[in-house]
């Protein structure tokens, strides 16, 4: 499978696949593609796997494509402006990601529910107690909101990271909470009660405009019904 990733802000992972390659997407996901693509629903596993993306958020089902009689092209196109982030899936190093971050993957690559281990990380952290996981072998596409900084933890060292702006992370990576110190703080200084505490070993990637910032920034000027 061969890629390229174009535009800004709103890019598209425009792919072109060899006769009986695959690529997995999630429903409404592909954007356009040539004619002699071969589109095929299916659970992509068992009955555990298939609830498991829809405690994440994802769709129940998941859609294959592949080309039939030659070479094939299929686009996958971005929902919200950011980035499209190419990540190399292999074994024994997975990837963790925030809900809905999957875009698109070689079929070698295995969509899962991640669930939060700490009680506490999961209910006040701001990033949900479930995320998804990629693990498996080969290319994942994955959905950045704005603009993508990424940081390489060494071992204990810890960064604190504002609700929702954790995109991706190294499944090596810890996740806590961790409160505002001081009630002054807390109370005026208008950034929330408590952050989210990532610790490595492990690298992270951060976006900067996560699209419930979005959404709380444009709600005041949206007309109410009456």
């Amino acid at each position: 499978m061969k890629y390229e990733i174009k535009g800004t802000p709103l890019p598209v992972a425009i792919c072109s696949l060899d006769a009986n390659e695959t690529m997995i997407t999630e429903k409404g996901s592909m954007s356009w593609m040539s004619s002699n693509m071969n589109m095929e629903t299916t659970s992509n596993g068992g009955i555990g796997k298939t609830l498991g993306r829809m405690f994440a958020g994802e769709a129940l089902f998941q859609n294959r494509y592949t080309p039939i009689g030659g070479p094939g092209l299929i686009a996958f196109a971005s929902s919200f402006p950011g980035q499209i982030l190419p990540i190399q899936i292999q074994p024994g190093a997975n990837m963790i990601v925030q809900k809905s971050a999957f875009l698109a993957s070689e079929v070698g690559v295995e969509l899962s529910v991640h669930f939060q281990k700490k009680f506490g990380a999961g209910l006040f952290g701001g990033e949900g107690f479930i995320m998804q996981k990629l693990s498996g072998s080969g290319i994942a596409f994955v959905e950045i909101d704005g603009f993508v900084v990424d940081y390489t933890l060494q071992a204990g060292q810890s960064m604190l990271i504002d609700t929702g702006y954790l995109a991706m992370m190294d499944e090596s990576v810890s996740m806590s909470i961790e409160a505002v110190k001081g009630v002054k703080n807390m109370v005026f200084g208008g950034e929330g009660i408590f952050n989210t505490k990532v610790t490595g070993p492990g690298r992270i990637w951060i976006q900067t405009m996560p699209i419930s910032n979005v959404a709380g920034a444009i709600s005041p000027f949206i007309p109410s019904k009456s």
